[in-house]
């Protein structure tokens, strides 16, 4: 999870930015080309944080926390295809900025360079070193057998779970706090300061219980490792995860509708963002569940 934890926090801040950037007047001298762009570098940047939030739900829904080997390769799974999407997020965001400055050409050099540059240095290793270390984990057939994790083990883990979450809502929290300041809110529909207000509560409320189980360990538990305090601290991270979504996908249509001017479009892409999130974070979980349960039946 310590890579999560690294993809996380360089997302988080592109994702401040991005919510805000279409508050800020500049954005409006954007070519409406431009524009559209980073409403898709948007989409593709949360499609990425999705991805490398996922782990976390999936341990704790599909081995409540204990160790095995379908987590690792899960989780390296999630990692490979995050990368992709943030990629591709940071050319357009370089594609728009530079071309204000460079016009389309430069832009669209600096766009593919930067993007080109992060799928080699990324995906290139990986494709050279993974091919030689693939006929060893070829003889290996992959576990699905729960690991009994030692307890300090388990309370570490999903302390780094909640810790990976936190910094997108710290990011988000920010920019939902600053915006309400800025002079481009005062112009939105009265509807969607509404909409901006229960997402800012929503991402209020998942602080709240991120930080709340370092202050259950601290304080009720006095810094010692329980059963109690993994099963909270569990419980915890996985009710966070329930109104989190609903919160990014709230101000994701707040700036939808603000940049594209449609409400149907707007709502139908947050509600689709909605239901992938619930669908990775809950949905896959459970199922994969099922399915180990169903197999070990049969075995």
């Amino acid at each position: 999870m310590d890579e999560s934890r690294m993809l996380i926090l360089g997302a988080s801040v592109f994702l401040g930015f991005h919510y805000r950037a279409p508050f800020e007047s500049g954005f409006e001298s954007l070519p409406t080309a431009s524009q559209y762009l980073k409403m898709t570098a948007l989409l593709l940047l949360l499609v990425s944080i999705i991805l490398i939030l996922s782990p976390g739900a999936y341990h704790r829904i599909v081995w409540q926390g204990n160790d095995s080997e379908d987590i690792q390769d899960f989780a390296t799974s999630v990692m490979d295809f995050a990368l992709f999407p943030f990629l591709i997020t940071l050319g357009i965001d370089f594609y728009a900025l530079a071309g204000k400055i460079v016009g389309v050409t430069g832009g669209v050099l600096a766009g593919a360079l930067i993007a080109t540059t992060a799928l080699l240095f990324w995906y290139g290793p990986g494709l050279i070193w993974r091919r030689k270390n693939s006929r060893s984990r070829r003889r290996t057939k992959p576990g699905a057998e729960m690991e009994k994790t030692p307890l300090k083990d388990r309370v570490e883990q999903v302390l780094t779970e909640a810790r990976v979450v936190l910094p997108g809502v710290q990011a988000l929290l920010g920019f939902q706090l600053a915006t309400i300041l800025m002079d481009g809110f005062d112009k939105l529909p009265q509807s969607s300061k509404y909409i901006h207000l229960m997402s800012l509560i929503l991402m209020g409320l998942c602080v709240i219980l991120l930080m709340t189980p370092a202050a259950f360990h601290r304080i009720v538990e006095r810094g010692e490792d329980t059963e109690r305090f993994h099963r909270f601290a569990s419980i915890v991270l996985l009710v966070t995860m329930i109104p989190l979504p609903l919160g990014i996908c709230g101000d994701l249509f707040v700036v939808l509708r603000k940049v594209f001017g449609s409400v149907s479009l707007s709502i139908g892409i947050a509600l689709l963002t909605l239901a992938f999130f619930y669908g990775l974070w809950f949905g896959y979980p459970q199922f994969r569940k099922a399915q180990l349960s169903r197999r070990k039946l049969s075995s």
